[in-house]
């Protein structure tokens, strides 16, 4: 009997080169249907035989039609070992990966589609296609509030939503936002050109409202701040640091472990004077500051750069922060840089510059292993020391890393 015996680096089960969608390792399966997706074989209909005792009841009703968090089957345990599994694939290394705190009702951000079909997350592989959802696990109980609301706001106030095919409608994401540790809740309505009615005795729960206007074609969920109502920020704590959170800034996504995180690259600093690159709304170096270390901070993103000043400000700490981009910043002169760059990883004339001039200690803080292992090999001057792996997304194929190189 066809048995899955591993899972691909994107969480699907793997049975002679087909790709099995939400199955586990010792699955006994039947293969009904099999396409090929871009450059791979996935099995579009299958029938579970015998489960794997690796299954684990999802908690999600949308499971298996939802997306994201694909896996949500497979025991949490066994998540962090397949993680580790991954990371030694591509790094050569063993490394331990931390569990995040939480694994339900940990995400801080999730963007809900708002179309004719429902309210929810795009089917996987299906752009066109929304699950209709009543609440998120991941994200917690807010999400079932919040969409009730949504619903009665809608029919009530006959707004009209979202036709995906045509790119037709007004009304197209509602974005929520919750701090974990203050409870502060916001919510952001992002729509085409129109008039929002007034949403906030719908959404009298909330501490921040927001209207933003997509004025691209792009599909996104965010735009112009057209008003908003109550606060004008959330705020979210890590470890007794406060972060102000805006509707188009960067937050980490996983707030419990968002505190491991800043703990794990505060103890790798070395020195007194440090370097906070891609540093958005301040998340390290704002947390550094108020330890005690010498911090400068810079970041491409103006509104990021604001973002970390008041950031810095409502946290009483001197650490400056500017607008600049990772061509132009000075690395000589610091006793640690701390890079954390998007998926794409480091500029390769950043990587020259830092073999050349950077500093004894540099903290490497990456969501993708593939191209952090890439730099570090480009990195000639250089040497991982440590390096952990911490969980921020659980029931996801997803790992960051945080590691320390030293300079040869």
């Amino acid at each position: 009997m066809p048995t899955v015996r591993k899972l691909s680096e994107e969480g699907l089960g793997v049975i002679g080169g087909i790709l099995i969608p939400h199955s586990a390792p010792g699955d006994e399966i039947e293969i009904e249907e099999v396409k090929r997706i871009k450059k791979s074989r996935i099995a579009t209909k299958w029938k579970l035989l015998r489960s794997s005792p690796l299954r684990v009841g999802a908690r999600c009703k949308a499971f298996g039609r939802c997306g994201g968090c694909i896996l949500q089957h497979i025991d949490y345990s066994y998540q962090l070992e397949f993680k580790k599994e991954k990371l030694r694939k591509i790094l050569g290394l063993e490394v331990e990966v931390i569990p995040s705190p939480r694994i339900f009702g940990h995400r801080n951000r999730i963007d809900l589609a708002v179309t004719v079909e429902g309210i929810g997350f795009r089917e996987r592989g299906k752009w066109w296609s929304i699950v209709d959802i009543e609440e998120c696990p991941v994200f917690g109980p807010t999400s079932k509030k919040a969409i009730k609301r949504l619903r009665e706001f809608i029919e009530e106030e006959k707004i009209e939503t979202w036709r995906i095919r045509e790119d037709k409608g007004f009304l197209r994401y509602m974005v929520l936002r919750e701090g974990k540790f203050t409870r502060e809740v916001m919510v952001n309505f992002v729509t085409k050109e129109g008039e929002l009615p007034d949403p906030s005795p719908y959404f009298d729960f909330a501490t921040s409202i927001y209207w933003s206007i997509n004025r691209t074609k792009s599909d996104v969920s965010y735009g112009d701040v057209e008003r908003f109502w109550g606060k004008k920020f959330i705020a979210e704590e890590l470890d007794g640091v406060k972060y102000l959170i805006h509707p188009n800034s960067f937050f980490q996504t996983n707030s419990y472990q968002a505190v491991n995180l800043v703990k794990m690259v505060a103890k790798f600093v070395n020195g007194e004077k440090v370097l906070d690159m891609y540093s958005g709304v301040g998340t390290f170096g704002i947390y550094l500051a108020k330890k005690g270390f010498e911090v400068k901070g810079f970041d491409s993103n103006e509104f990021a750069i604001e973002m970390a000043r008041e950031n810095a400000n409502i946290n009483g700490v001197e650490a400056e922060f500017f607008v600049a981009t990772d061509k132009e910043v000075e690395v000589r002169g610091f006793d640690t840089v701390i890079v954390d760059p998007p998926r794409a990883g480091l500029h390769p004339k950043l990587i020259k510059r830092l073999d050349r001039e950077g500093p004894e200690t540099l903290i490497y803080v990456s969501c993708n292993p593939k191209t952090f292992y890439q730099n570090v090999k480009q990195l000639k001057n250089y040497r991982i020391e440590e390096i952990i792996g911490l969980d921020m997304f659980p029931h996801t194929p997803h790992v960051e890393i945080v590691s320390k190189l030293s300079k040869i």
